[in-house]
């Protein structure tokens, strides 16, 4: 697959060669910026001339986009951040590289004295281990409450597996295994079980139609409004 990146009027932007693309796709998403999948049937420079057409466009949606990564948190010493079950500590140290540990409810880091703490790499590792964090919690809570909701409302499934996904907040299979992502730690006691359900809906409904809305709203209440609160939570954000 080949890739290109252009600057137009300011902005740059990845060009991909997609072989499944049958038309020019333009996607703009927090951290990964402006990329342009381009079908076999157009050229590189014709999908620049189509993109420069949409300029206007894309930098009204990149400006929302930015102001969504200005709000991801920049970790300091006195930063205060909690989960359900474990508390932030940081400390600068005698040690080289960084060190993380996860263990008796808290968040060990350990910083160089010579690294400046908002550095890329620190920052990453801070949210390594926080997201470590996240993944205790979500394994020790999570299937009982999916065992818990099936339950009560007569839903089967398979399997329940927590992933670090950062592009959805749960999927079920068409052979109705759960995946539930650790980050539904974030969310609040009611969201969780909202998204819990949603997915357990999927074992008996495979799509997003008006049966599925129906039965959701059902055993959740006011799923329209529960799954805006749901999306008014960044993914990726925290």
């Amino acid at each position: 697959m080949e890739d290109e990146v252009v600057n137009i009027q300011g902005v740059d932007i990845i060009f991909f060669r997609s072989h499944r693309a049958k038309r020019l796709n333009i996607t703009i998403k927090p951290f990964l910026g402006v990329r342009v999948s381009v079908p076999r049937s157009v050229s590189f420079k014709k999908a620049r001339v189509l993109v420069e057409d949409r300029i206007s466009w894309i930098k009204t949606h990149l400006s929302k986009m930015q102001k969504a990564e200005g709000l991801l948190t920049v970790f300091h010493l006195d930063t205060k951040f909690e989960t359900r079950f474990h508390h932030l500590e940081m400390k600068f140290s005698e040690m080289t590289t960084v060190k993380t540990v996860v263990r008796d409810n808290k968040i060990a880091v350990s910083i160089p004295h010579s690294t400046n703490i908002e550095n890329s790499e620190v920052q990453h590792a801070i949210r390594q281990a926080i997201e470590r964090a996240w993944r205790k919690e979500a394994k020790m809570l999570l299937p009982g409450r999916v065992k818990a909701l099936a339950a009560a409302h007569k839903f089967e499934y398979k399997n329940v597996a927590i992933k670090n996904s950062k592009t959805r907040w749960g999927s079920c299979s068409f052979d109705n295994n759960i995946n539930l992502s650790l980050h539904l730690m974030r969310l609040p006691d009611h969201l969780v079980d909202y998204v819990i359900l949603h997915e357990l809906v999927h074992t008996r409904v495979k799509n997003h139609s008006k049966d599925f809305w129906q039965l959701l709203d059902i055993v959740s209440g006011d799923a329209r409004k529960l799954d805006r609160e749901v999306k008014a939570y960044g993914i990726k954000i925290y």
